[in-house]
């Protein structure tokens, strides 16, 4: 780990991590908090404000925009949603895709409705509103849509491309030999009976499609699984859906430590003092870095 941080350049550093984007935010919020605080002391709010980042705590009521800003903003906000409302998945409820939304949008204000339905798709596989989905199914899937939102649509991209690629031709040429007119042999050799149509077979070809995404994770600069969880999945069948893919990858034990914010799927709903989270109240446009709601519990049926 140090030897690869002293590898990098400044301009290096500060990319990977971050930095900029979060001494911009910070010093932003600085200005917002001194009109409501003028005797505010910088240093104790900037310790403050990083003290949050480290421990996860700055994306609640923050705007999307800042929490999809950077990698560990959406693990972190993730985690937050996950800590929130565990005691769905423990009840047993099952909500529909506005239900989570409004749920969403209470850590969230404008948290977009579009990634909702994308999240949806990954378990329902099509767009239905009003299907139910029990809590863990939709954090697995809620998960893998956030962190890694632009890689995913890059995949649509080349699946999409994968199925439009031309099919090599399957069917039986029979050639006349040269003792037989076509006339002839067209009465001699009946018509055979009309069959039904096959289909195509559904989804493309895995190793196809595990050799685009190989070379699209050696060029990205987006967050992406590692390839021995791409191959885990893609080498283990013929063909593959796209949905199906997505699914997979949101149920794959391997992709979920990879992220390393939420816990195995079998212990989702183990519940311990240290990890419970403050239930989220309603704040004004104006919130602050160090946030606490109060610990109530909000009932969205």
């Amino acid at each position: 780990m140090s030897t690869d941080r002293f590898s990098l350049s400044a301009d290096e550093y500060l990319a990977k991590h971050h930095v900029l984007t979060y001494l911009e935010d910070a010093i932003g919020q600085l200005l917002e908090h001194k009109e409501d605080n003028p005797k505010v002391n910088p240093a104790k709010f900037f310790n403050d404000y990083f003290t949050s980042i480290y421990h996860g705590n700055h994306t609640l009521f923050r705007e999307y925009a800042f929490i999809k800003s950077t990698p560990h903003n959406r693990a972190s906000f993730i985690r937050v949603f996950w800590k929130c409302y565990r005691h769905i998945g423990k009840n047993g409820d099952l909500l529909n895709v506005k239900e989570y939304h409004s749920l969403l949008c209470l850590l969230c204000p404008n948290f977009p409705f579009d990634l909702i339905q994308k999240t949806a798709r990954i378990i329902l596989m099509d767009d239905a509103m009003d299907c139910l989905m029990s809590f863990s199914d939709f954090l697995y899937a809620f998960q893998l849509q956030l962190y890694y939102e632009e890689f995913l649509e890059d995949c649509n991209k080349l699946y999409e491309k994968l199925t439009q690629a031309p099919r090599s031709p399957r069917e039986t040429v029979v050639v006349p030999s040269s003792s037989t007119s076509p006339r002839q042999q067209k009465k001699q050799q009946p018509l055979p009976p009309p069959v039904d149509p096959i289909p195509p077979p559904e989804g493309i070809d895995s190793q196809q499609f595990l050799e685009a995404l190989t070379q699209l994770s050696d060029v990205t600069k987006n967050s992406h699984p590692k390839l021995s969880c791409l191959r885990e999945i893609l080498q283990n069948t013929n063909r593959v859906s796209f949905y199906g893919f997505l699914m997979a990858l949101a149920k794959n034990d391997s992709v979920n430590s990879g992220i390393g914010v939420l816990p195995a799927k079998a212990s989702i709903m183990d519940d311990t003092e240290q990890d419970h989270a403050p239930m989220p109240t309603p704040r004004s446009k104006s919130a602050k870095p160090i946030l606490e709601g109060r610990s109530t519990r909000s009932n969205m049926r």
